[in-house]
């Protein structure tokens, strides 16, 4: 399963922008599918996840209320929204598929990885 992330670049303090991920196949259908961050000198962290279904989501804290996360699995895709964007979510950020139908917010639960796509957020 290839994964292609789109959407990033440049915002203002306040802004928004939409992640979106496409798998290469259907299979990501059927597992639960995240999103990561990492910040320049800093490791990976989890930002959000989604079970297969599209029906259970959870978030990181600090993105709790200002990002949302869903998936179309017609169109083997996820997305995240972000809105009220801060300069400390300035990252490059990544997809992955979760290795179940479940979701984690443990990087090495997940079987899949996209090249990364970055956002950066001005103050």
């Amino acid at each position: 399963v290839q994964l292609q992330a789109s959407g990033g670049g440049l915002a203002q303090t306040g802004g928004s922008l939409r992640l979106s991920c496409t798998a290469s196949k259907r299979t990501s259908s059927n597992n639960g599918m995240g999103w990561f961050r990492q910040a320049p000198g800093k490791e990976r962290e989890f930002v959000a996840a989604i079970s297969w279904r599209g029906d259970v989501t959870r978030y990181t804290d600090s993105v709790k209320g200002r990002f949302t996360i869903s998936r179309d699995n017609a169109k083997n895709t996820v997305y995240l929204q972000m809105n009220s964007l801060k300069p400390d979510d300035t990252a490059v950020y990544y997809c992955a598929v979760h290795r179940s139908s479940n979701f984690s917010t443990e990087a090495h639960e997940y079987r899949y990885w996209g090249q990364g796509t970055q956002v950066t957020v001005s103050s």
